[in-house]
């Protein structure tokens, strides 16, 4: 049974920092544990080693991945696009270690195997698509592939973040980061869209952008 404990959980959200910000080779359990303002033999108490540390981040972030993709379909199909877009792009930023230090921690010798969530997050990001076809949302004088064009748009989301840290050196993302992320990814989509559907997106990304700016969203 998971431990619920305040505790825990303020070790696991330092954790997170930490290995984002040092890596996880850089960080050690004693920094952890300063962070957390706690001594080093009270997080031995909830976990042993830095791998359980990864590996209840790592269930983490899948479970809130599950939950999202369960909860489609919320309402309109532009609006539930743009909220799985950007979901998926910060949940990729708050937990940015698990895939630049994966061979630091893994215990699998085949790193490159499929992962059944990502593949999930790629199927969903297909199923909008296809709801938008199904509504009339792309032109009828282009042509277009729809599980071609989801890999693409998954490609640019996903290592959009990649793109932040690495090119761009930043260390915290804020919405206008984001927003130009939005802007990549629908440099791609876009043209295969008619003009009410560009419009609905464009206006879903505003409202988000305005929850976003609120504090009302996770």
């Amino acid at each position: 049974m998971t431990d619920p404990s305040p505790t825990r959980n303020r070790i696991l959200e330092a954790s997170r920092r930490l290995f984002n910000e040092k890596g996880y080779a850089g960080t050690t359990l004693a920094e952890i544990a300063a962070a957390v303002g706690i001594a080093e033999g009270n997080l031995w108490y909830h976990f042993r080693t830095k791998r359980d540390l990864v590996v209840a981040l790592e269930a983490g972030l899948r479970q809130r991945a599950r939950e999202q993709r369960a909860a489609f379909p919320r309402g309109a199909v532009a609006g539930d696009y743009v909220e799985c877009v950007l979901f998926s792009m910060n949940l990729a930023w708050d937990n940015r270690f698990l895939l630049r230090d994966h061979m630091q921690f893994s215990r699998d010798p085949d790193v490159l195997r499929r992962d059944p969530d990502m593949a999930a997050d790629l199927a969903a990001l297909h199923e909008l698509l296809m709801r938008m076809k199904k509504e009339g949302m792309f032109r009828r004088d282009l042509r277009v592939d729809l599980r071609v064009l989801a890999r693409a748009l998954w490609i640019v989301s996903r290592y959009w973040m990649d793109h932040l840290r690495e090119l761009e050196g930043l260390d915290q993302v804020t919405w206008a980061d984001q927003e130009r992320g939005v802007q990549h990814h629908f440099a791609v989509l876009l043209p295969y869209l008619t003009a009410p559907a560009r419009r609905s997106l464009e206006s879903a990304v505003r409202r988000v952008s305005g929850l976003l700016a609120a504090g009302q969203t996770g």
